[in-house]
């Protein structure tokens, strides 16, 4: 998640505090200085998801099997029963210790909301269980709040159980050793082999593309023209720069208001007022993400209160962007930004 931040932030920023509420799940984003190559030994039980045997207890009616017992290649998921109310910790039973060839999924509960891509940030609530004891070893519905994943920093049959499915539904996933922990996580009970349940209620997803109501922005600003897939083109024209920061939204999305305190991710373009220049853009890269906290004032300001699926263009005075320039890429002092900023996702800063 961790794409050309610089000319949004004053400092290299750690994009990837959105999975930073759950065990196993972020044990699997390691760092770039963690030499394991399975990410497993990233794993750090922490207060937020307890990873703990008082889940398990909660987690399963069923006894746990012995660990030399052969397990159950199942077909389908019909022999794995979830109980309880989407929002609530549910109680999960099977016939340990069970496994399958290839990671499954099944909606237990639809949703209606946005359909979630390969490489989403999704918001979720969730408990992940052993398949060989029948065990919870991480779950997230105690914390009182949910977690957020970038699927394509997750284990596998996480990312492939959820991708396509919908906000709003509760997803029953198995997945083999190979699509989990291959070499297994000691910190977590889970052995070389094991492979893993999870159940995973959907409370939000982002966007591939902002999408809303046009609006027509007041005259005397830059105009910018759409290009599908690729970066919007940024023309300064005949606009007044302004002398204080600015802001109009052009697409007027319907998803939640941001706030302060909120990570955001974006796609974005900026081109420098005098030259015209492109500076920086995320759409040949990917869509990047971070604490709006973390962010340059001008965007602090803008972006608070805009919704996501909004398309937002921001004239950033030098003041609340790079007073003193900046190096790579170049911004010389005293610059005026434009910025147009597609909001695609926002959720609580963790």
């Amino acid at each position: 998640m961790n794409r050309r931040p610089e000319l949004i932030s004053r400092r290299t920023l750690g994009l990837s505090s959105l999975g930073a509420a759950a065990v196993v799940l972020a044990g699997c984003s390691k760092p770039s200085s963690d030499p394991a190559p399975s990410g497993a030994s990233a794993i750090n039980p922490s207060s937020s998801t307890s990873a703990s045997t008082s889940a398990s207890a909660s987690a399963s009616g069923s006894a746990a099997a012995t660990p030399t017992a052969k397990p159950t290649v199942l077909a389908n998921l019909d022999q794995i029963k979830v109980a309880g109310a989407v929002g609530k910790l549910p109680v999960v039973t099977g016939p340990w210790p069970l496994t399958t060839a290839e990671t499954q999924s099944k909606v237990l509960v639809a949703g209606k909301g946005t359909t979630v891509s390969r490489t989403a940030i999704v918001e979720v609530n969730y408990i992940g269980i052993n398949a060989r004891t029948g065990k919870s070893f991480d779950q997230s519905f105690s914390a009182g709040k949910t977690a957020s994943f970038q699927l394509d920093q997750v284990v596998a049959g996480f990312a492939k159980g959820l991708q396509g499915k919908k906000v709003g539904d509760r997803v029953l996933i198995l997945m083999p050793s190979k699509d989990g922990y291959a070499d297994g996580n000691t910190n977590a009970g889970i052995e070389k082999g094991d492979g893993l349940v999870f159940v995973v209620d959907i409370e939000g997803a982002s966007l591939d593309r902002v999408t809303g109501d046009a609006v027509a922005p007041p005259a005397g600003m830059p105009t910018v023209k759409d290009n599908g897939n690729q970066a919007p083109t940024i023309t300064i024209g005949s606009a007044t720069k302004p002398t204080r920061t600015t802001s109009a939204v052009l697409i007027k999305g319907a998803g939640r208001a941001v706030a302060a305190t909120d990570s955001v991710q974006v796609q974005y373009t900026c081109v420098n007022w005098d030259t015209g220049d492109v500076v920086a853009e995320t759409w040949s890269t990917g869509a990047a993400s971070g604490a709006l906290s973390s962010l340059i004032p001008a965007w602090q300001s803008q972006l608070v209160g805009k919704t996501v699926g909004s398309r937002v263009l921001i004239v950033a005075t030098p003041a609340d962007a790079y007073p003193k320039g900046n190096a790579t890429p170049s911004v010389a002092a005293g610059a005026t930004l434009v910025y147009v900023v597609d909001l695609l996702f926002a959720s609580a800063a963790q």
